[in-house]
Formats: C-alpha cells, sequence, structure tokens
C-alpha cells in the first residue's frame, strides 16, 4: 500500500525493528521500559504485533469486498424494490390493510391550506420577487423574501376607488435670475 496509516506504519516499524535486532543484537540483551529483555522476547513481541495486524488485515479483506459488491448493486436492487413499493400502492391504494401487511403505510391525504395560510403564502411570493428583483436565475436561487406578519382583513362593501396619482407638473427653466442657461437663437 502506498498510503499507510496508524497501524499499518507501526507493523511495518516492528518488521524493520526485527531486523535490527536480528542483525545487531542477535544474542545481546537491552533494558528499557523499566525491564531488561533478551533478543528472543523482543523478536516475539514484535513478531506478536505484526501477526496481530496481518489477521486483521486478512479478516477486513473479504469484509472489503461484500462492501464494495452492496455499493455496487445496492442502487438498482433499491430502485427496483421502489418500484414495487409504487407498483403494491397503485394495486392497492385503497385498501390500507393488505398495504399494511407489505409493510407500506397508506399515504396520508394532504391537509388543505387555510385562508390565512394562503394569504401568507401569497404575501411571502411576492415579497421573495420583490426581494430578487431582476438577477441572473443563480443569483436568485439563494434569495428569498421575509414576511413578518400577515393580517387578513375581510372585505365587507366593493372594493375601493384608488384615485390615480397625478403626474407634478414641470416648470420650464428661463435662464433669468436663477442662473440657468438661455436658449440659443440664431
Amino acid at each position: 500500500m502506498a498510503n499507510k496509516k496508524g497501524k499499518e506504519v507501526t507493523a511495518d516499524l516492528a518488521g524493520t525493528l526485527t531486523a535490527g535486532i536480528q542483525k545487531h543484537l542477535a544474542n545481546g540483551q537491552l533494558t528499557f521500559a523499566g525491564g531488561t529483555f533478551t533478543a528472543a522476547e523482543i523478536l516475539s513481541k514484535l513478531a506478536l504485533l505484526i501477526a496481530l495486524r496481518a489477521a486483521v488485515t486478512a479478516a477486513q479483506a473479504p469484509a472489503t469486498a461484500k462492501v464494495a459488491a452492496e455499493t455496487a448493486q445496492a442502487p438498482a436492487l433499491r430502485a427496483f424494490m421502489s418500484a414495487l413499493v409504487e407498483c403494491l400502492r397503485v394495486q392497492f391504494g385503497t385498501q390500507a390493510d393488505v398495504l399494511a401487511d407489505f409493510g407500506i403505510a397508506p399515504e396520508k391525504a394532504r391537509t388543505p391550506l387555510t385562508a390565512t395560510q394562503k394569504a401568507a403564502a401569497a404575501a411571502k411570493r411576492e415579497a421573495t420577487r420583490a426581494a430578487r428583483g431582476t438577477k441572473s436565475a443563480k443569483a436568485k436561487k439563494g434569495i428569498k423574501g421575509a414576511v413578518t406578519g400577515v393580517v387578513v382583513t375581510p372585505i365587507v362593501a366593493g372594493a375601493p376607488v384608488v384615485p390615480s396619482p397625478t403626474a407634478p407638473t414641470a416648470t420650464p427653466a428661463t435662464g433669468g435670475a436663477t442662473g440657468g442657461t438661455a436658449p440659443k437663437t440664431a
């Protein structure tokens, strides 16, 4: 393996330590970690560490292969199962007890929105549109309008008449004492 981590690196170090002990201290002994150890004792402990790591690696190989097989095949099988559930819903949609035998919960009926909820949704849509303005499609996705409260007032009489606004009248600049420029004459 090119990218060894943690315990694999430790097992590799144990292997190189074993080679070094056999080469330089085959008949000697060392004092460390609160005790004196012969080369044979050191080699047996290092060999045990290497064997434990090898056993774990060997045990992981079949599991890794099974996980890879599941990863490859599961999406198609889940799609098949989902299609089967939908088929059973269509076949037995009105019979909740039959669907329960398959372990499928019947679909819940959608709760209709109240008038207040509809008004709040309409206000939020308008606020979102106003907040977005004219921007690119990508920029529009991240922007949402905020509505703090909606008050619904029932209208008893006819719709009120709103007078149309009149445009302000503009006075032409004369260029006299106000400092404006006078029109050119030919």
